[in-house]
């Protein structure tokens, strides 16, 4: 019976969940009690709703946000899945990585191994394939957007001690460092190539202007997963595919949404 009930919840989709959650906020306790039970079976078997539940909370956080986002077309995936292998990079990283060493030298540690061992690599071929903006399948083909190889890069950077934050450059997705009192850039997308403050008016491709430049800064996880979605509206509505483009682009709405609604605005 709770088997049918949860599938039928599962068609009706948003509506349902925003009952169901309305049900577990409310006085009745019982009746809260079993709402969050079948709230959390239908998102289970939901992915798009668990992945709008994570982004109302508020609560971002990178991998799991990322992970969320991948079983919204892969619903078969695990964070397990994703995890183990970004865990297994990690862990060869550390068996180079020999302290006390300075933040460039343990990313050019991070690039030998991502770059060079496991061979992850722009996909500048087939650059508005879909698959590009999907971690669990960038960790299958070993190529990917600037921001996915950025997110990767990020992930194994988090598991052995380097401080680093997403730049959502504007183009070209960055990742940087600024425990030296000289920053640094890093282009996942071009095999972990090192970049200069001097150098990023190059990078812009015209769409700074030096003036600008200060403004570079790490970015708020909410900022890197909606431009996941944003890709992925675009490049669905690309390869004809309007259904997906429409769903990811409901998300950066959400998105939008959620930040409008924040309390700290």
């Amino acid at each position: 019976m709770q088997k049918a009930l949860v599938a039928e919840l599962t068609k009706i989709g948003t509506p349902a969940c925003d009952f169901l959650d309305e049900l577990a906020n409310g006085s009745n306790r019982m009746l809260a009690l079993h709402a969050r039970r079948i709230l959390r079976e239908v998102e289970n078997a939901n992915p798009s709703e668990e992945f709008r539940k994570f982004i109302r909370s508020q609560n971002y956080e990178l991998e799991t946000g990322i992970i969320m986002l991948c079983r919204v077309a892969y619903p078969e995936v695990t964070a397990a899945d994703i995890c183990t292998q970004v865990d297994a990079i990690a862990n060869r990283c550390r068996e180079l990585i020999a302290n006390p060493i300075s933040p460039r030298e343990r990313c050019v540690m991070i690039n030998r191994v991502l770059f060079h061992e496991f061979g992850f690599r722009g996909n500048a071929e087939d650059y508005e394939n879909p698959d590009n903006s999907f971690l669990n399948r960038v960790l299958e083909t070993k190529k990917g957007l600037p921001i996915t190889l950025s997110i990767l890069y990020l992930l194994v950077g988090q598991r052995v001690g380097a401080d680093l934050d997403p730049i959502a450059y504007p183009g070209h997705f960055l990742v940087g460092s600024f425990e030296e009192d000289l920053p640094f850039y890093i282009d996942a997308f071009k095999r972990g190539h090192f970049i200069a403050p001097g150098q990023l008016l190059d990078y812009s491709s015209g769409y700074l202007s030096a003036a600008q430049l200060g403004n570079i800064a790490p970015s708020p996880i909410r900022e890197v997963l909606t431009r996941c979605c944003q890709n992925l509206a675009n490049h669905y509505a690309a390869a004809g595919q309007q259904g997906q483009s429409q769903l990811f682009a409901s998300f950066v709405q959400d998105f939008q949404t959620a930040h409008s609604a924040s309390p700290s605005k």
